[in-house]
């Protein structure tokens, strides 16, 4: 799933390909994608692109005052072409295009989405805070807003809520996902399963900052890594520098254990125990599948 640093790399890369181009049409391929019908999609038509910014894991593609807005979701990305099909897409199927996006010069960009959940959502709004996903963000955790003490604010409001489930709620911070999460918390040495108030516990904050700190060095470092990268580079980019997500059973950097995976939620969380939970594994909460 694209986070923060990718989503920042996207807009990026995307901005220095369309600014000043117009879009010339928009196909919609996977009609469940299109989440918006007012204004339609053929408003866009002739419209110069003005700049492309992004709204924690929101890409938004200003266009003549309207906002393309995409959230790629779990499976989601985006793809440049340097000329697009002059056939427009057939929807349906078992094809992984949910719309193209052709510019005035024939080039474009193809929206795909893998895999069988289909959760890619675009919006064309007049605003983007009409899209409830981002009216309902967090503040970002790279702005010069999200302080010390604003962290202290959330962390307070968030009571003996698990440390993973607060970083990774967008409407509580914006732009951390699963990976980013798993990567934080390792480089806080902090369980996944901490209760959030355990970090104002004792006469300092000592904690609290360690985590803060983790926060905005590890997903600043991201993002330093990714800027300049092509969209075609951003995957590899992340999976390569991963200590602990995405790589159970190996190696952890830092201290040599081996690095564990326990369920969260509706997915799976890596981490170390020597360097986050006193050497002690974690108990994995799944249900066990009955078998026949």
């Amino acid at each position: 799933m694209p986070e923060l640093p990718e989503v920042e790399a996207l807009a990026l890369d995307l901005e220095g390909r369309l600014t000043d181009h117009a879009i010339a049409t928009v196909h919609i391929a996977a009609f469940s994608a299109l989440k918006t019908f007012d204004p339609p999609l053929r408003a866009l038509e002739g419209l110069l692109v003005e700049r492309v910014t992004r709204h924690g894991k929101f890409l938004d593609i200003n266009v003549g005052g309207l906002h393309l807005c995409i959230h790629l979701a779990r499976g989601g990305w985006i793809r440049w072409k340097d000329e697009v099909p002059t056939l427009p897409p057939r929807p349906g199927g078992k094809n992984p295009l949910a719309a193209r996006v052709v510019l005035d010069d024939q080039s474009g960009l193809d929206i795909t989405e893998a895999g069988t959940k289909k959760r890619l959502a675009i919006y064309l709004v007049r605003d983007p805070h009409d899209v409830p996903g981002i009216a309902s963000l967090g503040p970002d955790p790279l702005t010069d807003d999200f302080t010390l003490e604003r962290f202290r604010e959330i962390v307070a409001a968030e009571g003996r809520k698990q440390i993973k489930g607060v970083l990774r709620h967008q409407g509580t911070i914006a732009g951390i996902g699963n990976a980013y999460s798993d990567e934080i918390l390792h480089a806080a040495r902090m369980s996944p399963f901490k209760p959030a108030a355990s970090l104002l516990e004792g006469d300092d904050d000592t904690d609290l900052v360690v985590l803060y700190d983790a926060i905005r060095v590890t997903l600043g470092d991201a993002v330093d890594r990714s800027r300049g990268l092509a969209m075609s580079e951003l995957k590899g980019e992340k999976k390569s520098n991963m200590a602990v997500h995405g790589r159970t059973g190996q190696t952890c950097p830092v201290c040599g254990d081996t690095v564990r995976e326990v369920s969260f939620a509706d997915s799976s969380l890596q981490y170390c125990p020597t360097c986050q939970t006193g050497g002690k594994p974690l108990a994995d909460r799944r249900m066990s599948k009955l078998l026949k």
